[in-house]
């Protein structure tokens, strides 16, 4: 009495099928896949850890002193922001 045999569950799914139309539970079974799908995809990248798409340069160390050993033909200019 406590469980179902394989006969019930058929019938059980014919009833369904027939109240509800194969096309809607095509609709439901696919819909309810997209769902599974898009939660799966959701928590694999949640999971993964965020790397940049495109590795950044190393930054260059701008120096404020004058070089020691300039050559006679460059021209040291300081930049001041505009007011």
């Amino acid at each position: 009495m406590g469980s179902f045999s394989i006969w019930h569950w058929l019938i059980v799914l014919l009833i369904v099928v027939m109240v509800f139309g194969t096309k809607k539970l095509k609709n439901i079974g696919s819909d309810l896949g997209g769902a599974v799908k898009g939660f799966k995809d959701g928590m694999r990248d949640g999971a993964a850890p965020e790397t940049p798409a495109t590795p950044q340069p190393p930054a260059q160390q701008v120096s404020h002193a004058a070089p020691q050993t300039a050559a006679k033909d460059t021209i040291d200019v300081q930049a001041t922001p505009k007011s």
